[in-house]
């Protein structure tokens, strides 16, 4: 799914213009990677949790040549699903 079908999505169910709806959603994934990129978790309650994760430094492997590198320490971003979100995901939407 594309953000555009999101916003389609949307649009069908609430009934705001496709405008409203289209800045809603832009609104909301601006929010989360500003609250994300800053280093706090963002917990949707029934949906899940997006963290910031600190990974160290390690040592790598370049694959073709085999040659030995360092990796540097870096931020990565983790979701955990809600348990109700796995839950319903297991089961299908037809449920």
């Amino acid at each position: 799914m594309t953000k555009a079908t999101l916003v389609d999505h949307i649009y069908e169910k609430v009934g705001l213009s496709k405008k409203e709806t289209t800045e809603m959603v832009e609104t909301l994934f601006e929010t989360i990677k500003e609250v994300v990129s800053e280093g706090e978790s963002i917990k949707l309650s029934g949906f899940g949790t997006f963290t910031v994760r600190e990974k160290g430094s390690r040592r790598g492997r370049n694959p073709k040549t085999g040659v030995e590198i360092e990796i540097e320490p870096r931020r990565v971003v983790t979701f955990k699903p809600s348990v109700g979100f796995k839950a319903f995901v297991e089961r299908g939407s037809d449920s």
